[in-house]
């Protein structure tokens, strides 16, 4: 097998659960070979460059093998090598997430309700 349809690849590599994920983040240009935007039914052969945007983290991998079917992850995880560039810039992502949190996830039940907001503006005039 020479090559294959890139969204069977990034399924078998792991990169997303599904089939159907994988072609709705090809859909959406999340992923991309030489800088271009691709479709699911492109072909892909050993040698070729993938980038891959995941939860707001870019990936840029070489595909060392091809696989139509998904199986463990040791196995999925030889079908591609990361670049060293990528994984400086992920590790960075990483760092800076962790250091900048967004403000958002630190409401515990998420929007205050009707009854919480009377209770806040209480607690305000009462000052």
């Amino acid at each position: 097998m020479e090559s294959t349809r890139i969204d069977k690849w990034l399924w078998a590599a792991r990169f997303f659960k599904t089939r159907s994920l994988a072609s709705d983040e090809i859909n959406h240009g999340r992923v991309q070979m030489a800088q271009q935007a691709i479709k699911p039914s492109r072909e892909i052969r050993v040698g070729d460059v993938i980038s891959i945007v995941q939860a707001q983290i870019p990936r840029t991998v070489v595909v060392k093998g091809i696989s139509e079917q998904r199986g463990p992850a040791p196995v999925a995880q030889q079908l591609y090598e990361e670049t060293h560039d990528s994984l400086q810039k992920r590790a960075r992502a990483i760092e800076h997430n962790r250091l900048n949190p967004e403000p958002a996830l630190s409401i515990a039940h998420g929007r205050p309700t009707k009854r919480d907001r009377r209770d806040l503006q209480r607690s305000w005039e009462a000052d």
